[in-house]
Formats: structure tokens, sequence, C-alpha cells
């Protein structure tokens, strides 16, 4: 069984309250849910207006199957219009 984790900085230019910033991080993370079967949440900077930190996690007996799905939630992400990505790690546990 192989286990990995994605966390994304993102930020979010246009929110000017943490209901626009919420609403786009929703968003996000029910499309990549929906798309790519991972467990998704914000994980940190909660009370930040522009920005926000998203994990990912993926299950798999598959690691090739694993980097494949991190690499397009990544790409997701980077063509999202309403946010941009400053920084992302990836761990393998």
């Amino acid at each position: 069984m192989h286990i990995a984790a994605l966390t994304a900085q993102i930020e979010i230019a246009g929110a000017q309250s943490l209901k626009d910033k919420r609403q786009v991080v929703r968003s996000v993370l029910d499309t990549i849910r929906a798309k790519f079967n991972v467990s998704a949440a914000e994980v940190d900077d909660l009370d930040l207006r522009q920005k926000a930190s998203l994990g990912f996690a993926v299950v798999s007996n598959d690691a090739a199957f694993i980097d494949q799905v991190l690499e397009k939630v990544v790409d997701t992400l980077e063509r999202e219009p309403r946010c941009v990505v400053i920084d992302y790690q990836r761990e393998n546990l």
C-alpha cells in the first residue's frame, strides 16, 4: 500500500472577505475531490483572507498511479483562474 500527501499554498487575490475566500476554496476542493477521488481539505491559514493551504491525500496499491493523480491535482490548481499556486510540497507516507 502506498500513501502520499500534497500540501498546496494558494493565493486568492480577488477575495475581499473570508466568505469570498471560503467560496473559492470550497469550489476548488469539491472539484478536485470529484475529479480525482482524493481526500481534500483546507489545512492552514484559515483566518487569512487571501491565502489558503490545501491538503490532499491519495492511497493506492500503485505508486505510479499516485504520482499521476497528484500531478493532475497540481495541474488543476494551476489552471484555476480564481487562485494562484504559491508553493506545493509532496510527501510519501
